[in-house]
Parts: structure tokens; C-alpha cells; sequence
């Protein structure tokens, strides 16, 4: 049966698109505009060649936007579309994955939406996702209707029934923030725009001038780089709380459906039979306050979305409360806190292996610094410190048809997998390994449209062996 006519995306679409191709190309723009010319002449041309660039992308995006139609009929997303070549989508809701909903501040503007579907492998000969970039959010709650209730025989059922699952609070939120590690990412994109900066404005002479004649300049220089650390810290707070805020997880019959963010609002749609594995991600702060990060490894996802294959589903969480949470709609997971220890004799391995590293680098600073090297000594006893919590949390468990990994690099990892889930296990051992008797083991799943997994390095041979006997043995049903 028919539902809709074919139409277009709201005209809104352009500017999505346009925005999409203008920050593509900024950087180039920005390069054609102060770097590639100089004199009036020379300015006036790169000014044109800029604007010139400029309309092709709205013109491209215009025509884009224009012959680009989808309707839905018999159960079907079906979709038409292509500038030269018109090329024709036909999308069941039965072999959808997954769908994210959000809404952009221009969607949001006009009452829109912004869909992407995942779908299953094979659907779209491409492997591309299914994008509505700006369509009205009755449409997408039909879409999301039909990928959680059309049944084979191609009729829509009534709504499922939604059961809450978590809510964010105010403090976890704010706790979440506080212990987030995406000030790095702004601290590395400052530092990357700084080092053009150069190129515009002649930095080493001003500041030449005033930092070496005196030493209170020198302070001052410091105080304005903590001053900015500091901004770019609080920057990254707000960032963080904008993005989780009213995060919420419901199920509906076999769907997760995650929704979060304040300005710009998202939901992503999971079905249960398509999670691999779960991840607790804890930092050593939040280990100190007894918080962990969940994730959920789903078989959804294309290598153009990454969130589609490994998605937040408890963004911060006391530990000990992960079972009750989660146990009651995944209940073949048991999120447990007892593991096998690797073997004592790998402690010097660990250690070994960061001194590597380590102790050259004191070794240089001792020679060039002289007494201020002395400082690398601190490095030193920091990453032993790291080395050896590296040997402490590493360990596996195998509890029924589940098996349990946990490992450190800079933040611990546990990874929780059923075996029929699991796609393969590989073991690797060194020329110094077998000679301790010790072996890595790494257990591979399905994530996306590749693979995912984690490690345990040092294990003993004979817990190694213990593995590979359980997961060779024949599966249940």
C-alpha cells in the first residue's frame, strides 16, 4: 500500500549541504584567501575564485536537493536521486539496522529532523547509509514505527509499548563532564590552528619583544597559556554537557532507543539481536569514585559512522549498578567483577617493557638538562606506576557461554562476550614470552562493518589453552 506521494527534503536541506561542502573546503578557502595571493590585484582574484567556489557548491547542492525524492509504498523506504544519473533506492524496513535521529540547529529551527539508516549488507550495493537530511518529525516517527513493528508479512501493528531503561542525572552529568577527556581534542585542533597562525600574523616578533626583555614577561606568558588551558578546559565541560544532556535510554519490544543532547538532539535505534558485546570503560578517577562508562559493540554500522558500531549506552554509572540496569533486557550478559589474574612472573614484563621507553629518555635529559633532568626521574616512576596498574587489572573469566576480558592502556577496559558471538580468538607469543611460558590472547567480534575486540597480554599458556577448549567446545542449541 502507498503511504506517501514522492516528495522533496524541506528546502532547508541546501544549507545543510551547503554547510557540509563550505567546511570542507574551508580550510583550502582560507588558504586561497591569505596565504596563496598578495597585493590588491592578487587579494581581488582569491576573493573571486573563493565566491566562485562558493556558488558551484550552493548551485551542486541546489540541484542535489532538487532531483532528489523518496516516498514510502508496501513496506518500503524508496528513494530517487542522482544529477546526471538517476539512480533508484528501495529500502524494506525489515533490513534496517539501526537508525539516529537528530536535529541540527537549523533543523531544529524549522521543526525538522535529520534520519540516518543503517542498513543490513547488501541492501545498498555501495554499502552507503540512507540519509533524510531534513524531513518533518511525523515522518520520522513513521520510520521509526516501521523499523521496530513491520512484520514479515508487511503490515504495521500498533506502536510498542516504551519501558524506561536509564536517565541521566544532574549530578552524573556533571561528574561526566568534569572526567572527560575531550578537552584533549580541543587542546590538539588549538594547537593545529596556532601553528598557521604564524603564516598571518608574526607572533615570534611580537612576542620576542616582549618576553625576553624582562623576566615578569615570562610569567605573564605562562599565566596567559594556564589562563587558556584553563578556557579550553571549561570549553570542553560545556561541550560535554550540551552533548549528554537529557540522555535517556527506553526499550521498545526488541529496540534500544538512545536519545540525548540539548541543542542539537539525537536518537539512535539498536536492536537487541544485533548487540556483539559489552565494554565498561573506566578512568583511574572514575574508578577512584566507583563510576564506569558502558558501551554496547553492535553488528550495525558502516565504516562512514562508527557510532553506529560502538554507541554510549550508560555514559556514567555507579558500577556496582550495571547488572540491575541492564540485566533485565540483556539478560544472557552478567557483568561480573571476578577475574583471573594474569601470572606474577609477567609483573617485570610490564615494567620492563615502559623502561624501554622511559629510562633513554631520562638518560637524555641527564646529559643535555644536567640538574633539571633530574625532573625525568618523576616521568619514570609515573609510567612504572602505569606498568604496574597495566599488570594488576588484566585478567579473564569464563562464566557459562560468556567470555570476559579486561585490560589497561590508558583507561580500563572490560569486555563482556558470548561465545556465539565471538568471530575468532588469536594467540601470539614473543621469543621472551615462550620462554616464560606466557602467551597474548586476542578475542575478536563483529562490530560494524569490521572488527572490534580486546586483549590480554601475559597469560599464562595453560589459561590460554583453557580458552581455546571452551570456546572450541560445542555451543549450546
Amino acid at each position: 500500500m502507498k503511504m506517501y506521494k514522492p516528495k522533496r527534503l524541506h528546502p532547508i536541506s541546501i544549507l545543510v549541504s551547503l554547510g557540509g561542502k563550505i567546511k570542507k573546503l574551508l580550510f583550502p578557502l582560507l588558504a586561497v584567501l591569505f596565504f596563496g595571493q598578495k597585493g590588491s590585484d592578487k587579494a581581488f582574484i582569491s576573493l573571486i575564485i573563493s565566491l566562485i567556489v562558493i556558488f558551484f557548491s550552493f548551485f551542486s547542492s541546489f540541484i542535489s536537493w532538487f532531483r532528489f525524492t523518496y516516498f514510502f509504498e508496501d513496506g518500503e523506504l524508496r528513494m530517487e536521486h542522482g544529477v546526471f544519473i538517476r539512480k533508484k533506492r528501495h529500502i524494506p524496513f525489515e533490513r534496517i539496522q539501526s537508525i539516529d535521529i537528530s536535529q541540527g540547529v537549523l533543523q531544529r529551527m524549522f521543526g525538522l529532523v535529520r534520519v540516518q539508516m543503517e542498513t543490513a549488507g547488501g541492501v545498498l550495493s555501495d554499502g552507503a547509509e540512507a540519509v533524510l537530511s531534513a524531513i518533518s518529525k511525523r515522518e520520522a516517527e513513521f520510520i521509526q514505527a516501521g523499523f521496530s513493528s513491520f512484520k514479515k508479512i508487511g503490515q504495521m501493528v500498533a506502536a510498542p509499548d516504551s519501558t524506561p531503561v536509564y536517565q541521566i542525572t544532574t549530578g552524573q552529568l556533571l561528574l561526566l563532564s568534569l572526567t572527560s577527556g575531550g578537552v584533549g581534542v580541543i587542546i590538539s585542533a588549538m594547537l593545529a590552528f596556532l601553528s598557521q597562525m604564524d603564516d598571518m600574523v608574526p607572533l615570534r616578533k611580537i612576542f620576542g619583544r616582549v618576553v625576553y626583555p624582562t623576566a615578569s614577561s615570562l610569567l605573564l606568558v605562562v599565566s596567559i597559556a594556564f589562563l587558556g588551558l584553563f578556557v579550553l578546559w571549561i570549553v570542553a565541560l560545556i561541550r560535554t554537557m550540551l552533548k549528554y544532556a537529557n540522555f535517556t535510554v527506553t526499550k521498545n519490544d526488541d529496540d534500544l532507543v538512545i536519545s540525548q543532547g540539548l541543542f542539537e538532539k539525537r536518537q539512535i535505534t539498536i536492536p537487541l539481536n544485533r548487540i556483539q558485546a559489552i565494554r565498561l570503560s573506566e578512568s583511574f578517577v572514575r574508578q577512584l569514585t566507583g563510576y564506569a562508562s558502558v558501551f554496547i559493540e553492535s553488528a550495525g554500522g558502516t565504516s562512514v559512522s562508527s557510532e553506529g558500531s560502538s554507541v554510549v549506552l550508560l555514559p556514567m554509572v555507579k558500577a556496582d549498578k550495571i547488572n540491575s540496569i541492564i540485566g533485565p533486557f540483556l539478560k544472557d550478559y552478567q557483568i561480573t567483577s571476578m577475574f583471573n589474574p594474569i601470572p606474577k612472573r609477567a609483573m617485570y614484563r610490564y615494567i620492563f617493557k615502559t623502561w624501554y621507553i622511559g629510562i633513554p629518555i631520562v638518560i637524555l635529559s641527564l646529559y643535555f638538562l644536567k640538574l633539571w633532568g633530574l625532573f625525568s626521574l618523576i616521568f619514570l616512576l609515573g609510567i612504572s606506576i602505569w606498568a604496574i596498574l597495566k599488570f594488576k587489572d588484566a585478567g579473564w573469566n569464563i562464566e557459562n557461554q560468556q567470555l570476559s576480558i579486561r585490560y589497561r592502556l590508558l583507561i580500563r577496559h572490560t569486555l563482556f562476550m558470548k561465545k556465539n558471538k565471538i568471530q575468532a580468538l588469536k594467540v601470539h607469543e614473543s621469543y621472551f614470552q615462550r620462554k616464560k611460558n606466557l602467551a597474548t590472547v586476542d578475542a575478536f567480534i563483529k562490530s560494524g562493518k569490521g572488527m572490534s575486540g580486546g586483549h590480554v597480554t601475559d597469560l599464562d599458556q595453560k589459561d590460554i589453552q583453557d580458552i581455546f577448549i571452551w570456546y572450541a567446545a560445542k555451543k549450546e542449541g
